[in-house]
């Protein structure tokens, strides 16, 4: 129901057609059909409580409180002195309890006869409160956290337990991300594609499976979450630098999403070895890797000789001595026309687009495929990205080692 009646003044939410504690009976027997009401929305019916170290059995269940018992002139055998904890206080509502393992052994304990026969114990007062609760805990799976454990009779206490697991596909992935990302209002002016929330959900699939990544930590779905919003805000930040009205997303704008993946994934010692952004680009770069796959040849087949090389025009056009410079801050007219200056690369995007896509998004998944695929280079430095032959990197590494010698 969306309101619900309580017993006006009551501690407990008491039903007035069935009150559980001592003030709602007092009062009915008193004042009979003209007993206030109170009405309660469906809203307020949700208690939570974090399980800290510091969580009493007082909090959860109750305790005497002194200063009422002084107040009120009363002993402390009434039962009208005692101050109610947060359990008996969500009387007809839903109660959890979150990191429910992070709660100490004998604050557990104390939930025994609660969820069992509904006694519960505050200071000596044997109270058989019929509380209507639907109880909530929830928890990691307890060999990721060494903080505590949640103790087998409680266990045994608690009626069904659901095991969660990572999305099985990046749509469902993409269906989270999009709920839970918060974004301002201004940030509605800012496209993203289709392709590129993939490639945002494809990052944290890859992470799942990277050997550079403890697989009992996991990587939460707060890596997309956060990895999206990042991405969106470092476009957004572009788009204002350049005083524009809108703009889209660009693959090259997933340098603001690396902060997302450092923060989230705990490395095992190969991962230390490489360090975190390495591995982060490592698994930006699979990912790419992946979604050109599925809108383009494997170039490494097309290396010995399986089929003709629909890469040609572009290989050749870097080979004879061209280059991209893209900065991570050019407007979209920039942006579009470095992308139009790479001979072949509009020919290649028309020859196996499905028209789903914008030309120019395939276009930069082109571009940045066959780098991470070697058949093209790409340097960031500072704050440009530099596109260019893989052999005349070489050359210039091997000059810097000779001291210019291919300057001769």
């Amino acid at each position: 129901d969306e309101y619900m009646p309580i017993v006006k003044g009551s501690e407990l939410n008491d039903d007035p057609l069935n009150p559980i504690s001592r003030y709602s009976l007092d009062l009915i027997a008193e004042k009979g059909d003209e007993t206030p009401i109170d009405w309660v929305h469906r809203s307020e019916r949700y208690v939570e409580k974090l399980a800290t170290p510091d969580v009493s059995i007082a909090d959860l269940v109750g305790d005497v409180d002194p200063i009422k018992a002084a107040t009120l002139k009363l002993p402390y055998s009434d039962q009208r002195v005692i101050h109610f904890g947060l359990i008996p206080r969500a009387h007809r509502s839903i109660f959890v309890i979150n990191e429910l393992p992070d709660l100490q052994a004998r604050i557990q304990v104390s939930l025994f006869n609660i969820l069992q026969e509904g006694d519960m114990q505050i200071r000596g007062f044997k109270l058989r409160l019929p509380l209507d609760i639907q109880f909530l805990f929830t928890a990691n799976p307890e060999d990721y956290t060494n903080r505590g454990s949640i103790i087998t009779p409680l266990k045994d206490r608690i009626e069904s337990q659901i095991l969660t697991h990572y999305p099985k596909d990046t749509e469902i992935a993409k269906s989270i991300t999009a709920q839970e990302a918060s974004l301002s209002e201004g940030q509605s002016r800012i496209e993203i594609p289709e392709l590129h929330k993939e490639l945002l959900e494809r990052i944290s699939f890859t992470a799942r499976e990277s050997e550079f990544i403890d697989e009992k930590s996991g990587v939460s779905a707060r890596l997309s979450i956060s990895g999206f919003e990042n991405l969106v805000s470092t476009a957004e930040r572009r788009m204002l630098l350049n005083q524009e009205s809108k703009t889209r997303t660009r693959i090259l704008d997933f340098w603001g999403v690396i902060p997302a993946i450092t923060g989230k994934v705990e490395l095992v010692y190969e991962g230390e070895q490489e360090g975190p952004y390495q591995v982060a680009l490592s698994l930006i770069g699979e990912a790419v890797k992946s979604l050109f796959l599925e809108h383009f040849p494997d170039p490494e087949k097309l290396k010995k000789g399986v089929e003709s090389d629909p890469y040609g025009v572009i290989r050749a056009w870097f080979g004879g001595g061209n280059s991209v410079d893209i900065l991570n801050d050019a407007s979209d007219k920039d942006f579009s026309s470095a992308l139009s200056k790479v001979a072949g690369l509009k020919k290649l995007v028309k020859s196996f687009s499905s028209g789903k896509e914008d030309e120019s998004v395939l276009m930069e998944l082109a571009l940045v495929g066959l780098s991470e695929f070697d058949i093209i280079n790409k340097d960031l430095i500072q704050s440009t990205f530099s596109f260019k032959d893989v052999l005349a990197n070489m050359f210039n590494d091997r000059d810097e080692d000779l001291g210019g010698f291919f300057d001769n």
